[in-house]
């Protein structure tokens, strides 16, 4: 592995070098950019994915609903329409993409929107006949032309960006530098039991700017939640044996929660965002019924359900007894009065 770094590393160079001088020529304003008269918060990363965008934004919208009026924007990720799109309830997921549907479904109150360009998105939500107080920005760190008024940068606690490196080599996006443009770093998928020491170390890696607030989350998971056409009368309790499948960026997380469970995880993973076809449901039923041990389900992440939900995938799955784990991330006590303070006053005072 260490040996094809090495080779890629001058793709790397290169590759960092082109996202620099983009960005060198937004600074200077030779590469043009627009801000919108209204609070926009971006959440958004160094690396390919995988940091807890989808429940940052979650939390934001729990943290910010009940007194604002909020519009999510997100790219829609291998959704099959174009352009700007405002979902609906019964929006497919091959239309806006499973992240804004998972949004949509969990707060049907709140508009949530898809366009690739973010800012002809921001363009249209003011042209809607919604009245938007807050757009909160999935995924957009790099899209210069589009200028928040605040940034959230995410970085995984197994893979802190000070880590990593470019691709091809690694998965960063830029050059490490590009984290001096967040108002906020939060270093995601902590432990609940890291202790101030390593709170300290994190920091002095990190080495925010004067300017910058660092915090650190964590993933809350919840109960298992049966599907809707599933007949499972066993106690939930007495399983001792789970089929995981999943096409997320970074499912071991939630491998590692269900080890920690006392449970035999047997792990079907597909890429991330992965489209689930006949065949693959198909694969996942094969290796659920070979499974030997007899008290057994399947689990899955809340965003993989979002991409079954067709009648011909309903069908292949009917009867089996899947289950998929919600999951919330919280900050520790401190980190949190201080971030939802920061947050709330930036929202009211824009």
């Amino acid at each position: 592995m260490k040996f094809i770094k090495i080779i890629l590393s001058p793709f790397s160079l290169l590759y960092g070098i082109i996202t620099a001088f983009r960005n060198f020529l937004f600074n200077i304003s030779v590469l043009k950019y627009n801000t919108f008269d209204l609070p926009i918060i971006n959440v958004g990363n160094l690396s390919m994915g995988g940091t807890g965008k989808t429940p940052h934004i979650e939390y934001l919208i729990r943290l910010l609903y009940s007194n604002y009026k909020i519009a999510t924007l997100s790219r829609g990720y291998k959704r099959k329409s174009k352009g700007f799109v405002i979902a609906e309830n019964n929006s497919a997921t091959t239309e806006i993409g499973d992240e804004p549907k998972q949004y949509k479904t969990k707060f049907p109150e709140t508009l949530v929107t898809v366009c690739e360009n973010r800012r002809l998105g921001i363009t249209e939500i003011l042209k809607s006949k919604n009245k938007i107080d807050c757009v909160l920005l999935d995924d957009a760190f790099q899209h210069r032309s589009l200028k928040a008024g605040f940034n959230i940068l995410l970085t995984d606690y197994k893979k802190l960006y000070t880590r990593d490196f470019i691709v091809p080599s690694g998965t960063l996006r830029e050059f490490r530098c590009g984290a001096k443009r967040a108002d906020v770093i939060i270093i995601t998928k902590c432990p609940k039991s890291l202790s101030e020491e390593e709170k300290n170390r994190i920091r002095n890696e990190i080495k925010p700017q004067k300017n910058q607030h660092l915090f650190f989350s964590y993933i809350e998971y919840g109960s298992f939640v049966k599907l809707n056409n599933v007949t499972f009368e066993e106690d939930i309790d007495k399983v001792n044996s789970v089929l995981l499948f999943s096409g997320i960026a970074d499912v071991k997380p939630l491998e590692r929660y269900l080890i920690d469970k006392k449970y035999s995880v047997q792990s079907l993973l597909f890429k991330d965002h992965h489209q689930y076809s006949i065949q693959d449901l198909t694969k996942i039923k094969e290796s659920f019924y070979n499974i030997a041990l007899p008290k057994k389900i399947i689990v899955t992440t809340e965003k993989d359900i979002m991409r079954i939900e067709n009648v011909e995938q309903q069908e292949i799955i009917k009867g089996l007894p899947i289950f998929y784990i919600p999951i919330v991330i919280d900050f520790f006590e401190t980190d949190k009065k201080i971030f939802n303070a920061i947050i709330t006053d930036y929202v009211k005072n824009a």
